[in-house]
């Protein structure tokens, strides 16, 4: 008789054993199990297109993880965050509207509206300058102010860090990506940036085209010309000047530039940072990636459609000091003010922007929030 089949201490010695073996084979593999989801673990590998360029911006202190990113994942989307439980990052910030809200303004807690658009969060990775101004030098500093502003999700880093430290998920995930269970609101920052800089657009029609895998419709190459030329009537060029500000694959190169929409603004932009007359009406030139999904556009959102923005440009100009160089006389017409562009021009300019959907961008599982699919979350 065999006197070890039914001893319960040998039973769990075994069943301790092959849990230990388990874990050590998780460890080992790259993976980790934490309160019931399974969690890869390792560096993340960033990929995108070679033409986007490597001048990307990680901090030394906080390299991007696999499991950093499924912890910035959650944060991003905890409404635990904001001081009513009401509202998460993901709340101004909606995948299927490129990360923007579709609203001029957004809420917060208090049901106060923000002063300024929400602004897409897409290709971060390369950003040093963020907000409309500029103000913040790198995501870590960004996320601070939405996160304890008072009209936007109004709770201290401090007061995050202990809801967090009171629930049952977040200290083991916690201790995964930073070693010790401990919950701060540094920490909470760094996460949410990890996940931030995943947020890579880079399958559009229009890079299908640029690796050869998409043959555009002649109103997208006509617009695409358009887009890419500035006009020269002497000469008979024709063209919608772009790419001075919205040039490069990513259509986006992290310049401030007052765009015309008043010669005497209400919101006067980097002027409040600088002081100086020259910033008046300045602010950051956004990506146009996936624009054809983020309207209202502008700082204000005072554009409900590319048309009207298209015509902005096109024949609505409005003159100061401080508008950009780059728009000063520059003309389809001898000795014109703006660009004058005819309605066929403006209908292909905007057969191009819609090239830069990338369908793949705002149905990522990888960007989704996770609350809502995860049986396992607990609230």
């Amino acid at each position: 008789m065999n006197h070890h089949k039914h001893n319960p201490f040998l039973n769990r010695l075994r069943k301790g054993r092959v849990m230990f073996l388990l874990l050590i084979f998780t460890i080992l593999s790259g993976w980790c199990y934490v309160d019931g989801d399974t969690i890869e673990t390792g560096p993340y590998n960033l990929v995108y297109p070679a033409n986007f360029g490597s001048r990307i911006n990680i901090p030394a202190d906080n390299p991007t993880t696999k499991q950093g990113v499924y912890l910035g994942r959650m944060l991003f989307y905890e409404i635990k965050l904001s001081g009513n439980n009401t509202i998460s990052c993901g709340s101004c910030h909606q995948q299927d509207k490129a990360f923007t809200d579709g609203r001029a303004f957004s809420p917060g807690v208090d049901g106060v509206l923000t002063p300024r658009n929400s602004m897409s969060l897409v290709n971060l990775l390369w950003g040093r300058k963020f907000f409309w101004d500029g103000r913040a030098n790198g995501l870590e500093e960004q996320a601070v102010t939405p996160l304890t502003s008072q009209h936007e999700m109004g709770q201290s880093l401090t007061t995050s860090a202990q809801k967090l430290t009171q629930t049952t998920n977040y200290p083991a995930l916690f201790k995964l990506v930073y070693g010790d269970e401990r919950i701060t609101g540094d920490r909470i920052i760094k996460a949410i940036s990890q996940f931030e800089r995943t947020l890579i657009s880079a399958n559009s029609r229009y890079d299908q085209y640029l690796r050869g895998a998409y043959q555009p419709t002649p109103d997208e190459l006509e617009g695409m010309e358009l887009f890419n030329t500035s006009p020269q009537p002497e000469k008979g060029i024709r063209g919608a000047n772009c790419t001075h500000c919205h040039g490069g694959t990513k259509t986006y190169m992290e310049l401030f530039h007052n765009n015309g929409l008043d010669s005497l603004p209400r919101d006067s932009g980097m002027e409040k940072l600088s002081g100086l007359p020259a910033d008046r009406g300045r602010f950051k030139v956004p990506t146009l990636r996936n624009i054809a999904l983020t309207a209202p556009y502008m700082h204000d959102g005072r554009f409900k459609t590319l048309e009207e923005v298209v015509d902005h440009y096109s024949e609505h100009l409005q003159q100061s000091a401080s508008l950009s160089s780059f728009l000063r006389s520059e003309s389809n017409e001898a000795g014109g003010k703006s660009l004058k562009l005819l309605p066929v021009e403006k209908k292909q300019l905007i057969a191009f922007l819609n090239m830069l959907t990338d369908s793949a961008f705002i149905t990522n599982p990888a960007f989704s929030n996770p609350h809502l699919i995860s049986t396992n979350n607990k609230k």
